[in-house]
């Protein structure tokens, strides 16, 4: 998979259906000089154009600058005449920068690594291959180790660096270090990201792309609700099945920066990784500063085969939970049921009527410590409120034991209310800035977890909960992004390490709780989806989705999501109507259908449904888990999308295997007098003839169907317009 070719000089990462090829160039840079479908073992090494412009074949450099504003680089430096978005900028002693890398060495190993307090893919039954490449700048007294890790089966390339201060007496200062950058020629490309706002993430935005910088970023010390690592450079006539794409995507939980910057000459370089504004890394002689790993994904199939990639990479080679394929608990979630208006009472009522129904788990959300009847108060109390729950934790968990449910819990450890035991007697603990008034976001503030005993009590608060008690999941929330960045830890000169060592930190606390609780159902949450983020799914299999349940709604936010993420991870919930969030009124069964094609569980109080909704729940928990596995572990295709028509969305999920597929189809909104839609599905073998039900209808009136691939493909299968809007329908198709 990775070869060394001497007499090229030139580096070739070969992947099913790609390669990726670094040049060692003339002056000892390295040059990018090839990334796309696969290509012949031959001399690729025109592709820099180094000899074009700029460059001189004697001994007299005279035009370096040239040069290096014009080489498709691979790792691009700042301040020494690349004038084009850089990845690296490095500060001596002295304060002045300037950075200049030449090739010294490589190394090929087989297996994956790890990155210490970092999250990394790794081996999981397959082959895996890792190219390092060193370089130096003696000048600096730095070496530079670009790390490129494949898998056999993946068109994907996952990159780092490592940094190592290896000479002098003195540190150095990391202004900035990104993880992965590549240059190409603009072929009439457009760019695909992913914006929003809590209650409506990862909306997907498509435009071409135009002259200068252009790209996504976050400021939050998180990956936040309004943008997110992940962007796609394709040609602007790709679609969901047909068309180059290249996606980059970003294991990391903070800030971060994903750019590309079309040049003078129509060049593209493409760049991601640690956001550098208020990011700064000291460095001192005889150590490493490693960066988080990018993922770089090629197709050319288009926009699905992508997705396809990136779906099978995480599931396959990131998530380590037992629950990574595994089915989920069916739960219920008290929040939109009670906010913080409950008891053990309450609870244990929802309990039993969910018990009837089927349901797994109840879960038991915000409002269950301290003195905590609002969202104003009590954050970092971590003591159960037994004027609440009386006869405590344990008595109340083994209640809902004795009904057949598990149990689970809502904690926010990284956050401190004012109004709180610990903070009158830790006021410190909180970020701030001297003297300066913090601001209040949800009347809260955010513990340093980057103090080791800050750190220690917000992860024994948590264990200690969780040792009380038969508690078997846990959702981990964060309701505000970070501000007022101040650290009495850190000394003026490191101040700038501030966001990144907090994503470390939290980083150690959630290995630390899956290591004491291995077999704990871990759900990461951030007011929604803003720490959806593939740093995550190293700790934990899902993450919340949103905080909008609305299944229309979530149409677009699950379509977004699913552009880098697989289902399996996409925390979903049936919730009442009017929906809390938006006020839409949508059928239950409709709401099922949406739910389904994630984690699938309950958001709303069971005691009051009507019968009619009540009735449907069983059912709805039965589909679940018929359908669950192959939701879980197939090929997902998106074959309509409601963002872009305004009219109906539909998805699929095949087995691998192509023996069967499960089509969830959403009419939203509906025409009078209108005909049969015709839903062509791709993504099956053509020559084998299949049978085509409507599981969830009379089968009576809907009689089974049977049609070859390459008649669902090209023809597709009929779907009657039924009355009214927000109706849904699933489609099950299976080898005949």
């Amino acid at each position: 998979m990775i070869t060394f070719n001497k007499e090229f000089k030139t580096f070739r990462i070969d992947t099913p259906n790609s390669t990726y090829c670094i040049t060692i160039s003339e002056k000892g840079y390295l040059a990018h000089s090839y990334y796309g479908s696969k290509i012949g073992n031959d001399d690729i090494s025109y592709l820099t154009r180094q000899m074009e412009y700029g460059f001189s074949s004697g001994e007299v450099f005279r035009e370096k600058h040239s040069l290096l504003d014009f080489l498709p680089q691979e790792l691009p430096t700042d301040g020494v005449g690349d004038f084009r978005e850089s990845a690296l900028s490095i500060y001596n002693n002295n304060g002045n920068n300037g950075v200049e890398l030449k090739y010294k060495d490589y190394k090929i190993s087989e297996g994956t690594q790890t990155i210490p307090g970092l999250p990394a893919v790794f081996d999981r039954n397959s082959k895996s291959q890792v190219l390092e490449i060193i370089t130096t700048d003696e000048v600096l007294g730095i070496e530079v180790s670009l790390m490129y890790t494949v898998f056999e089966e993946l068109d994907a390339v996952i990159r780092y660096t490592k940094i190592k201060n290896t000479k002098g007496k003195n540190p150095v200062y990391i202004k900035k270090a990104l993880s992965a950058s590549f240059d190409m020629d603009d072929n009439n490309y457009d760019m695909i990201t992913l914006h929003g706002s809590w209650a409506r993430e990862r909306h997907i935005d498509r435009h071409p792309i135009h002259m200068g910088k252009q790209g996504v970023v976050s400021m939050r010390g998180e990956t936040s609700h309004q943008e997110h690592p992940f962007i796609a450079i394709l040609e602007n006539k790709a679609d969901e099945n047909t068309g180059s794409v290249y996606g980059l995507n970003f294991i990391y939980s903070g800030n971060f920066v994903a750019d590309v910057q079309k040049s003078q000459f129509n060049s593209l370089r493409i760049v991601m990784g640690i956001n550098p504004e208020n990011f700064s890394w000291k460095l001192n002689p005889g150590e490493t500063f490693y960066t988080p790993q990018a993922v770089l994904v090629y197709s050319n199939q288009g926009i699905n085969k992508m997705s396809q990639t990136f779906h099978d990479l995480y599931r396959n080679h990131l998530i380590r939970s037992e629950y990574r394929l595994k089915e989920r608990p069916v739960l219920i979630n008290n929040w939109e049921a009670t906010y913080f208006n409950f008891d053990t009472e309450k609870l244990l009522s929802i309990a039993k009527e969910a018990s009837k129904n089927k349901i797994e788990m109840l879960v038991m959300d915000d409002g269950w410590f301290g003195h905590r009847s609002s969202d104003d108060s009590s954050l970092g109390d971590w003591i159960v409120n037994e004027n609440k729950l009386k006869g405590g934790l344990k008595y109340l968990v083994s209640e809902v034991n004795k009904l057949g449910l598990k149990f689970g819990i809502w904690f926010e450890p990284e956050m401190i209310s004012p109004d709180s035991d610990l903070y009158r007697t830790h006021p410190d603990w909180a970020i701030q800035i001297p003297e300066r008034e913090p601001g209040m976001s949800r009347q809260q503030l955010v513990l340093d977890i980057t103090r080791k005993e800050v750190e220690e009590y917000a992860y024994e608060a948590v264990a200690k909960i969780l040792r009380s008690a038969n508690i078997e999941y846990v959702k981990w929330d964060m309701n505000r992004q970070l501000a007022d960045i101040g650290s009495i830890n850190l000394p003026s000169d490191q101040m700038g390490e501030f966001y990144h060592r907090y994503v470390l930190a939290l980083y150690r606390m959630q290995e630390k709780l899956i290591t004491e609780f291995p077999n704990l159902l871990l759900e990461n949450c951030s007011g929604g989806g803003a720490r959806f983020d593939p740093g995550m799914f190293f700790y934990s299999p899902q993450i919340w989705c949103s905080d909008d349940t609305d299944a229309i709604e979530r149409l677009s936010i699950q379509e977004g999501t699913s552009i880098v993420y697989p289902l399996s991870t996409m925390g979903a919930h049936v919730s009442v109507c009017p929906n809390h969030a938006c006020g839409r009124v949508t059928p239950f069964k409709t709401r099922g259908y949406v739910a389904l094609s994630g984690t699938f569980g309950y958001e709303l109080d069971i005691t009051k449904l009507s019968d009619e909704e009540r009735n449907q729940i069983p059912h709805q928990i039965e589909l679940y888990k018929r359908y669950g596995d192959l939701i879980r572990t197939g090929d997902y295709y998106r074959i309509a999308s409601y963002s872009q028509n305004n009219e109906y969305d539909c998805w699929m999920s095949a087995a691998k295997d192509k023996s069967k597929a499960i089509v969830t189809f959403i009419q939203v909104m509906n025409h009078p007098n209108y005909k049969t839609r015709f839903i062509k599905i791709n993504g099956l073998d053509d020559n084998t003839l299949y049978k085509i039900t409507f599981p969830d209808e009379n089968q009576e009136q809907n009689p089974e169907i049977k049609m070859t691939g390459l008649t669902l493909k090209n023809a597709g299968i009929p779907v009657k317009r039924d009355w009214g809007d927000f109706q849904g329908k699933l489609i099950y198709i299976e080898k005949f």
